[in-house]
């Protein structure tokens, strides 16, 4: 029996390698590792800056009728998102006089007092659209942008806020995960 045993951890020792690098993608001739294809949209991707502001259009723009289609290419969501390989906010400019997005009273409840920018993560603590925060400050989300943000995962997210210029008193919240952002409004601690 002890010699099983021993037998055992001798062959459990000298395959742990050969385990360990078939899970790192290498293929079964030795060939090189492939690492996984890179979402387009997410998948942990972090915009350096937040979106710049949005030039004033010449001419009033053309009242809406039907809804935005954001999925501008495969993979991608149909909602306000970041392009990982162009760091386009897709979305943004399109949505600089959209009615939804203005606040009667800018920075009513006070500005933001944490860090912003991509240095900053911040995991979301609960509640919801409505209502979430985390490390003692709240926010709640532009109802405009409501069904922009049914997939969060409003307890264990991470998010990076940015300055929104567009739209003064909101921030720009981007979901690390999904790559998708909303509008908020700080509401204080």
């Amino acid at each position: 029996m002890k010699r099983l045993i021993g037998l055992l951890t001798v062959l459990a020792c000298a395959s742990s390698p050969a385990l360990a690098q078939g899970a790192r993608g290498a293929t079964a001739r030795g060939g090189a590792a492939h690492p996984p294809p890179r979402p387009e949209v997410g998948g942990g991707h972090i915009p350096a800056h937040g979106p710049t502001r949005t030039p004033a259009p010449k001419a009033p723009a053309p009242k809406r009728t039907a809804p935005v289609n954001y999925a501008h290419a495969t993979g991608h969501p149909n909602a306000p998102h970041v392009d990982v390989k162009t760091n386009v906010w897709v979305g943004h400019d399109t949505r600089r006089d959209e009615p939804g997005l203005v606040i009667a009273h800018p920075w009513a409840h006070g500005h933001f007092g944490g860090e912003i920018g991509a240095s900053h993560i911040y995991r979301l603590g609960g509640g919801d659209f409505h209502r979430f925060g985390f490390g003692g400050f709240f926010f709640s989300v532009a109802a405009a942008d409501w069904a922009y943000c049914n997939d969060w995962l409003w307890d264990n997210d991470d998010i990076t806020l940015y300055d929104d210029p567009d739209h003064p008193g909101y921030y720009i919240a981007y979901n690390v995960r999904l790559g998708t952002y909303v509008h908020v409004e700080y509401l204080g601690e």
